[in-house]
């Protein structure tokens, strides 16, 4: 990461969508990534969005980051939908093994 700036970020779920949201202190608007649950071993990369006052500080990455650990550790696939997330897919090979398509 690019930044000193602390990135707090949180996870939300429903029974079928989610969303991890991250806060810059000093911030008003939050940064997002939201997915939707096909079933406990697919996550469907949807969305992300990153307001103006947030760019160039590494908090979209950070967000995708967090997607990737999270389906390590609960041991699902991502289909990266979001052009943002796929992007990143493409940049970053070491995470091949949790996504899909």
């Amino acid at each position: 990461m690019s930044t000193t700036t602390p990135v707090h970020i949180t996870r939300e779920t429903t029974e079928t969508k989610g969303q991890y949201i991250a806060r810059v202190d000093a911030i008003a608007d939050p940064a997002e990534l939201t997915f939707s649950i096909a079933s406990e071993k697919l996550v469907i990369a949807d969305h992300t969005d990153v307001p103006d006052s947030m760019r160039g500080m590494g908090v979209g990455l950070q967000l995708v980051e967090r997607l990737v650990a999270d389906a390590r550790e609960g041991n699902y696939k991502i289909l990266p939908l979001c052009p943002f997330v796929n992007a990143q897919r493409k940049k970053h090979p070491e995470w091949a093994d949790v996504f899909q398509g």
